[in-house]
């Protein structure tokens, strides 16, 4: 077998390490410098008392703050690896020995998550550059749905004609929808034909799935065409059902081929036992439901997981992810192989920063040279054992021929009635499922705390960006669903840090105290709210009534915190532009960094706090994939979204009145009042509440200028200005 390494031996996979890093290193020390000169001021110039020498203890404890975590955001960027796949290599030795994988896709609502775009996922995965006999796809529909099954049926039937469509004419990206929305013009005549047909097949479905969700239910016409449908008879609703469990295509079954005699993947529809009574632990516990399910159909050793709107735009994406698990010098340890989240629905300047496109270049690469990143929910590969609790050995060796099942004596009704008894609710009282197995309970955000474990258990995991982008989804499309999607995660990483699945407990021993600190810059997000809403308030206000917090322009002790200000944005906005940015987009990201500070991570920190003293209960919230034709028409011009009432919104408004109150009060009392000499010692002040107006500029439009259905609401507009010039006269007293 080509599996046993041989003189001459050449990787399936390469690492590279960044290059300047000596320079960037350099830079940073100097930053270190600049910010250790600023710890200095603070401790030797702290005043003689009153309200300055409290707002100074503030400045240095936020100071303190934002110095160590970007340390943190340091210790990523120390040495970044980017990593190459030679799937050539891979063909040559193993094209007869690939392993079976199974693909998870998962779903919870078919209101939020319309059919259409469920199965346009799946058919994208299904129709992989990859061995048909060893690829089997389930999708989980936690929502319990019979239009979702019904529009999956209909799917299976279309796959018969795609899948051969796809491979014969080698299209990307494979989802339907994207694919004709993009086609190129041929003069191909044999390609046209094929073409029409298969879009005209599409689009008939297309329609016949869309009547009936418009209806709301399956006629009892198309109910009597597939057994499944009884399934609904016992439904009572999306949280009190059985298990319902159909193959829909059986890839064991040597008649289910496409309409050109090849074999069909597996194809198989899970929606897993609810009742009240039991918590069902919201995605991890239908990725779950889903691992055992699979091991009884399928039982591919390879696993791949992703959302219901990540569509596959690469075809080869399993061949290149395959590299690194049958690399036969560096691929024993690797447990799973994470891709970027891409989103297609990004606007040019990325108006709600939601892309994650340099953290994830810049940041992910920075953990793969240390044991590797974080599980992040959607576009990874997992070693099937290294999900199931399996500790890593130097011994270990994978079996690459699990999971090659054939069709047997068991019919396809007696392997679902077995399969479903491991999707029930019991199944999982009184085992290791969710513990040692398994994705991980007891947070909000189980692909880290997977992530964590998986770590803990002596496996690395693998960061791979390849030249055509693995997966495209789609991105929050309004600031309040961004922001709500960012208050989750944050809400779950600090709970995850004050657990027992924290890097540092969990991992103790474990996990190498870089990766450990690695984990911290996402763990740690929700605190940054504390020292920002400090710094966005105290100075400002400050500047308001003449209290200098920062040194005088002429003093040597200026030149830390302009050096340090400088060369921070500098350096981010260099980032930006090196991976292919905007100005504009790196001017979104400084703004949307702020909101989420003051706004979604403070209410995160609120939330997880609450959570942590068992007063509250974290909840799963499902981000929204439509919208209306107005609002995407205000995205598509990057015009910031408001629209309604949110005690996030009412922060975001308040704050931005306080520093525009303060920034004129303070220009007025220089002008009319002390003159242009008083304005020396508060240089610093004027500059950042100067610079805290021009970003709150959308919230000020939205306020008062703006008259569409995206504007502040007027009673939001009254609310924030009237705390606002509370805040002003109040917090800090004249003195």
């Amino acid at each position: 077998m080509g599996g046993d390494r041989k003189e001459g031996y050449l990787p399936l996979f390469e690492t590279k390490e960044a290059k300047g890093r000596i320079a960037y290193r350099m830079f940073v020390i100097s930053m270190f410098v600049g910010v250790c000169l600023i710890w200095v001021y603070r401790v030797t110039h702290i005043p003689a008392g009153g309200i300055r020498r409290w707002a100074w203890y503030g400045m240095y404890g936020a100071e303190l703050w934002f110095g160590f975590y970007w340390i943190l955001t340091q210790l990523v960027r120390w040495r970044p690896v980017y990593r190459y796949t030679f799937k050539e290599r891979l063909s040559q030795r193993y094209e007869d020995y690939l392993p079976a994988v199974d693909i998870f896709v998962c779903t919870a609502d078919p209101t939020m998550e319309p059919p259409m775009l469920v199965i346009n996922t799946v058919l994208s995965l299904i129709a992989y550059d990859y061995p048909s006999d060893k690829l089997a796809v389930y999708l989980s529909d936690d929502g319990g749905s019979d239009l979702t099954f019904y529009a999956l049926l209909e799917a299976s039937h279309f796959a018969k004609h795609w899948i051969p469509f796809c491979k014969k004419f080698k299209v990307d990206p494979r989802s339907p929808a994207a694919y004709f929305s993009r086609a190129s013009e041929t003069h191909d005549s044999h390609y046209i034909e094929a073409l029409s047909i298969v879009k005209k097949l599409y689009e008939e479905m297309e329609c016949r799935i869309e009547s009936v969700v418009k209806m709301g239910k399956v006629s009892e016409e198309i109910g009597a065409k597939h057994k499944g449908f009884s399934e609904w008879n016992l439904v009572l609703n999306s949280r009190n059902h059985q298990a319902i469990l159909q193959i829909l295509i059986d890839g064991r079954d040597p008649n289910a081929l496409d309409n050109e005699g090849c074999a069909l993947p597996t194809l198989v529809y899970l929606a897993r036992e609810k009742r009240p009574q039991h918590h069902h632990n919201f995605k991890a516990g239908s990725l779950n439901a889903l691992i055992r399910v699979s091991s009884e159909i399928s039982n591919g050793p390879i696993i791949l997981t992703v959302d219901c709107d990540m569509y596959s735009n690469n075809a080869e994406t399993v061949r290149d992810a395959l590299c690194f698990f049958m690399d036969e010098d560096k691929g024993h340890q690797i447990g799973f192989v994470q891709y970027p989240q891409k989103f297609e629905n990004i606007t040019k300047n990325d108006i709600y920063s939601n892309s994650f496109r340099v953290q994830l270049k810049v940041e992910f690469s920075g953990f793969d040279g240390y044991g590797g990143p974080p599980y992040i929910g959607t576009g990874c590969f997992f070693r099937r054992e290294s999900l199931c609790g399996k500790k890593y050995g130097k011994d270990y060796k994978a079996d690459w021929k699990q999971g090659l099942k054939t069709q047997g004596k068991e019919t396809v009704e007696d392997l679902e009635q077995r399969a479903k008894g491991f999707a029930s609710c019991g199944y999982e009282l009184g085992t290791q499922w969710g513990k040692e197995m398994g994705l991980m309970y007891g947070t909000v955000v189980e692909d880290v705390t997977t992530s964590v474990a998986i770590h803990s258990k002596g496996w690395k995991s693998t960061y791979f960006d390849p030249p055509r982008d693995a997966f495209f989804g789609l991105a929050p499309t309004t600031l309040l669903q961004s922001l709500v999607q960012h208050k989750r995660w944050v809400e779950g990483h600090l709970h995850l840090f004050f657990s027992q699945h924290c890097p540092f407990i969990r991992g103790h021993g474990k996990i190498k105290f870089p990766l450990k600190m690695a984990y911290c810059i996402y763990n740690l997000w929700a605190i940054n709210s504390i020292p920002t809403l400090y710094y966005v308030v105290i100075p400002p206000l400050c500047l308001l009534h003449g209290i200098a917090l920062f040194p005088e322009t002429t003093s040597p002790w200026f030149k830390p915190f302009l050096y340090v200000i400088i060369a921070r944005y500098t350096c981010s906005l260099g980032e930006f532009l090196w991976f292919g940015e905007t100005v504009k987009a790196w001017l979104n990201y400084e703004r949307i960094w702020l909101f989420r500070r003051t706004s979604a991570y403070l209410f995160g920190t609120i939330d997880a706090a609450l959570n942590l003293l068992g007063i509250a209960k974290s909840a799963f919230t499902i981000t929204e994939k439509v919208a209306d034709d107005e609002l995407s028409k205000r995205y598509e011009k990057e015009i910031m979204e408001f629209g309604t009432t949110s005690l996030m919104f009412t922060t975001l408004a308040t704050l931005a009145m306080i520093n525009l109150l303060c920034l004129c009060g303070a220009m007025k009392r220089v002008v009319m009042d002390d003159g242009v000499g008083a304005v020396g010692p508060l240089m610093l002040q004027f500059a950042l509440c100067g610079l805290l107006v021009m970003i709150n500029i959308p919230v000020y439009e939205g306020l008062f200028l703006r008259k569409d259905k995206g504007r502040m609401p007027p009673s939001l507009t009254f609310t924030s200005s009237a705390l606002a010039a509370l805040a002003c006269v109040i917090i800090i007293p004249m003195h």
